[in-house]
């Protein structure tokens, strides 16, 4: 058999396995879009049914990026896997206050999570704009307390942190509030979610306009 070294043609091919196995998959068309960019970067079939999706997600998330407002993440590593290139054509940033100077004082003197700090920090780059959380539930939860009480205000919520001690609790959390939402059940989830989440997001905005 002959090995395949192009990188588009391996996306290509497989992309197109994975359609294969979708086939009976009944979802929108723009959240199976998502899926499929999940389980290529996972290689978990769980995801198919396992995202949870609030009905206007999708376009809240779309609207958020098309007018250029910010993407808050909880580490560098969701930070460094989205498409930059693709935000700033509309003039949005991401940021990623995990590493801040105050933030990682703070967590010093108090003993608190420093991913829950920064989110404590950045809650006016979240308004209007998207949340994307895939390692730590600390953030998550952070998040939630903050548009609970009114001080932060996103337009969408990408909530799959990871871990075995309060993952599946912070995504309880995230699906009660009055804010749409992409997440899932349980502990599974991780950064390249939260960033494969993002990019499919942002390659719809290459395609569908307004």
């Amino acid at each position: 058999m002959k090995k395949i070294v192009d990188p588009q043609r391996i996306e290509d091919k497989s992309f197109k396995i994975i359609e294969g196995l979708l086939a009976d998959l009944n979802l929108p068309k723009e959240q199976k879009e998502v899926v499929k960019r999940v389980i290529h970067a996972t290689v978990d079939l769980d995801y198919a049914r396992g995202l949870i999706f609030h009905p206007c997600a999708i376009e809240a998330g779309l609207a958020a990026l098309r007018t250029g407002k910010n993407i808050v993440t909880d580490v560098n590593m969701v930070k460094v896997g989205i498409r930059r290139e693709i935000l700033s054509g509309f003039g949005g940033a991401v940021a990623c206050l995990i590493n801040d100077q105050e933030v990682v004082q703070s967590s010093s003197q108090s003993g608190y999570a420093r991913a829950a700090i920064s989110m404590r920090k950045a809650h006016q780059l979240m308004d209007g704009g998207i949340v994307a959380i895939g390692n730590a539930p600390t953030a998550l939860f952070e998040v939630c307390d903050l548009v609970r009480k009114g001080k932060a205000r996103p337009a969408l919520i990408i909530g799959v942190p990871v871990g075995f001690v309060g993952a599946a609790e912070s995504k309880k959390e995230l699906i009660t509030l009055p804010v749409p939402f992409i997440t899932n059940q349980g502990g599974k989830g991780g950064s390249s979610v939260a960033v494969a989440i993002v990019n499919a997001l942002l390659k719809m905005t290459e395609v569908k306009g307004e």
